[in-house]
């Protein structure tokens, strides 16, 4: 794990509750390539806040590199639910890139 990532995993353990110490520490995970642990991170971002659009896309994502193609598919869906609820455009893309991978 690089420097980054330790130091967001020690925000996150210090207060569980904080939503952006979460998203950051599962931004970093991401980054890594360690998508098993950045999808349960992105899980809790959403757990804290149920409408956090990018956490469901960047859920999404991992979940497609983990192939866990129904629960990617149900992330991306709720991603762009969001996004449509909350008036974004700029994730759509992303969301189109990610569903083109899933098989099916």
């Amino acid at each position: 794990m690089s420097e980054r990532t330790e130091r967001w995993r020690a925000f996150v353990q210090k207060d569980p509750d904080n939503p952006l110490h979460n998203f950051a520490l599962a931004q970093a995970l991401l980054a890594e390539g360690e998508h098993a642990a950045g999808e349960a991170a992105f899980a809790r971002c959403l757990q804290l806040d149920p409408e956090w659009m990018m956490a469901a896309v960047k859920r999404g994502r991992c979940l497609v590199a983990l192939e866990r193609w129904d629960e990617a598919r149900a992330a991306l869906d709720l991603g762009a639910a969001l996004a449509t609820k909350l008036g974004h455009d700029e994730p759509f893309e992303e969301i189109r890139e990610l569903r083109e991978q899933i098989p099916g």
